[in-house]
């Protein structure tokens, strides 16, 4: 999860060719055979964006079943990076708010994710 100076998160759609087309999600991707989960983020963030995380830290992990897959989440919240992010492989890219992230069609995986950002939202 990408955050902004005032607090908006990143999600990118999913392109027609991915399935789940035209949902939304936190970016992210695979973790390769002997890569941590840090390096992985690292990574596809340059990938998927093109930017560089310089400094992020772990929020949660979780699996979700899928009707067609089982995925392990390992979510981290990246404070700070440089570059600006652009949609590499074609997909939309937008900057939004927690209290809009329910209003879109995220993946069903990506629900834990906004309860989590609720609760800590919720915390005074």
């Amino acid at each position: 999860m990408i955050r902004d100076e005032p607090g908006r998160v990143l999600v990118n759609q999913r392109t027609p060719d991915k399935t789940h087309p035209g949902q939304w999600e936190f970016p992210g991707g695979k973790v390769e055979v002997g890569e941590t989960d840090e390096a992985a983020l690292r990574r596809e963030i340059y990938e998927e964006l093109g930017v560089l995380v310089t400094a992020a830290r772990p929020l949660m992990a979780f699996a979700h079943e899928y009707s067609e897959r089982h995925v392990q989440l390992s979510v981290w919240v990246v404070d700070h990076f440089t570059g600006t992010p652009v949609g590499i492989e074609g997909q939309p890219l937008q900057w939004v708010l927690p209290a809009q992230l329910r209003s879109m069609p995220l993946l069903a995986a990506d629900l834990p994710i906004i309860e989590k950002l609720e609760s800590l939202t919720t915390v005074t």
